[in-house]
């Protein structure tokens, strides 16, 4: 039987676009809440926005639709906007590749309602993006961690 130390650190990888505010914004909470054997990876459909979330605290970080179809294979948890399951969201930047990937994934997704274009999520609350977070992280996020997945 493992220890607590031996486990393996639950690997939650960030995908955002455009400028990683988003994404930023969501690492930088993550760092405060959870412990420190938590692997976050920031994946940005371009170089800016995974440069903006590996300063917000991210391990490690990568760029580009191949690095995004690769790794969302190999994580635990996925957290990111609505739209990185949308081809074509983000002003074009979310690849069908992308969103194919994200869809495909075993892995468990956590997906921000922030509205996209022609797309609105019916009985969804508008609450800011700072209690969003807080919330997922609470009532998604803490308990799938107790579970050990």
């Amino acid at each position: 039987m493992q220890t607590t130390e031996q486990k393996k650190a639950i690997r939650i990888c960030v995908i955002d676009g455009q400028g990683g505010g988003i994404g930023s914004v969501i690492i930088k909470r993550l760092r405060d809440v959870l412990c420190e054997t938590i692997e976050l990876l920031a994946l940005g459909t371009n170089a800016i926005a995974t440069s903006q979330m590996l300063k917000a605290g991210a391990n490690r970080g990568a760029s580009g639709e191949n690095a995004i179809v690769q790794t969302v294979k190999q994580v635990d948890i996925i957290i990111g906007p609505l739209g990185i399951i949308l081809a074509h969201s983000m002003m074009g930047e979310v690849t069908p590749g992308i969103s194919e990937a994200v869809a495909a994934s075993p892995a468990r997704k956590l997906l921000i309602p922030l509205s996209q274009e022609n797309v609105e999520i019916v009985g969804v609350s508008s609450a800011p993006l700072p209690h969003i977070i807080d919330e997922m992280i609470e009532e998604n996020l803490k308990a799938y961690i107790k579970q050990g997945r």
